[in-house]
C-alpha cells in the first residue's frame, strides 16, 4: 500500500524514542505535525523523541460517494464502524505497512519497540488499536482518540503467540457528543480489548467534545506520552 512519505519531526537531543500518529479519514500527516510543534514547546522531557506522521493512500471511500480522499482502509458507511469492518484486506495491508514502519525505527535508527509509542485519531486511532495489540514486539504504548474496534472478531486470531502486547498500556480518549465515531463505540471497544486479554487499556471521556481533539485530551495525552517515554539520561539515573 502506496502513499505519500511520512513526515518526521527529529528529536531535539540524541534520539531514543519515537512516536507514529497516524491520521484520519481525509487528513494527511501534516494535519497532525502541531502536536509535535505543542510538545517542543510545553514538553521538555520529550526532546528524545522523534515524530512520524504516515500517510495514508489516496483510495476511493465507499461511504462517501466513492470518491476519492487519503484513508487507512475504505469504510462502507459511517453507521455501523464498530460493529463490522468490510474492508479486511485493505486494513490489514495498513496494518502491516505500520509494522514496517516499527522495524525500521529498530534497522534504521536502533529504536526498539519498547521505545515506540503508535497512536492515531479517528481511523487512524482505530488502526493504531489493531496495528499495536497485533504488533510482534511489545511497544512502550498505545493511544487512539475517537477510536473503534477493527476486525474484532478477527482480533484474538491476529494477536502473535505469546501476545507480546498483552501488558502494553492503551491511552484512549473520546469525546463525549461525538456524532461521527460514538462515545459509545470507544467504551465499547476499550471493553472488547480487556476481554481479549489486553490488561491496561485507559479509558477518557470528554464532555462537550464533538470529533476532534480538546487541549484537555491533549495535554492528559502528553502527560501519559512522558511516562511512556522517559528521556533515558532520567532513566539512567533513577
Amino acid at each position: 500500500m502506496s502513499g505519500l512519505a511520512p513526515l518526521v519531526v527529529p528529536a531535539v537531543k540524541k534520539h531514543t524514542a519515537t512516536v507514529i500518529m497516524l491520521h484520519g479519514l481525509g487528513d494527511s500527516g501534516a494535519g497532525w505535525t502541531v502536536l509535535a510543534n505543542q510538545i517542543r514547546q510545553s514538553r521538555p522531557k520529550l526532546n528524545e523523541v522523534s515524530f512520524i506522521f504516515p500517510n495514508a493512500p489516496t483510495i476511493p471511500i465507499t461511504a462517501n460517494g466513492g470518491y476519492r480522499m487519503p484513508g487507512w482502509y475504505d469504510i462502507k458507511s459511517f453507521s455501523d464502524l464498530n460493529q463490522k469492518s468490510s474492508d479486511a484486506s485493505g486494513i490489514l495491508a495498513s496494518r502491516d505497512r505500520i509494522h514496517e514502519l516499527i522495524a525500521a525505527e529498530s534497522s534504521k535508527n536502533g529504536i526498539p519497540a519498547d521505545r515506540v509509542v503508535l497512536g492515531g485519531f479517528s481511523q487512524g486511532g482505530a488502526l493504531s488499536l489493531l496495528a499495536g495489540i497485533t504488533a510482534p514486539a511489545p511497544l512502550a504504548g498505545i493511544f487512539a482518540m475517537s477510536g473503534y474496534m477493527l476486525l474484532g472478531e478477527r482480533i484474538p486470531e491476529l494477536i502473535p503467540s505469546g501476545a507480546p502486547n498483552k501488558a502494553t498500556r492503551v491511552w484512549m480518549g473520546h469525546g463525549a457528543d461525538d456524532p461521527l465515531v460514538k462515545c459509545q463505540w470507544g467504551r465499547l471497544t476499550a471493553e472488547k480489548l480487556r476481554e481479549f486479554g489486553v490488561e491496561n487499556v485507559q479509558f477518557n471521556e470528554y464532555p462537550n467534545l464533538e470529533h476532534s481533539a480538546s487541549e484537555e485530551e491533549l495535554s492528559q495525552l502528553e502527560d501519559w506520552l512522558e511516562k511512556r517515554l522517559p528521556p533515558l539520561s532520567d532513566a539512567s539515573q533513577a
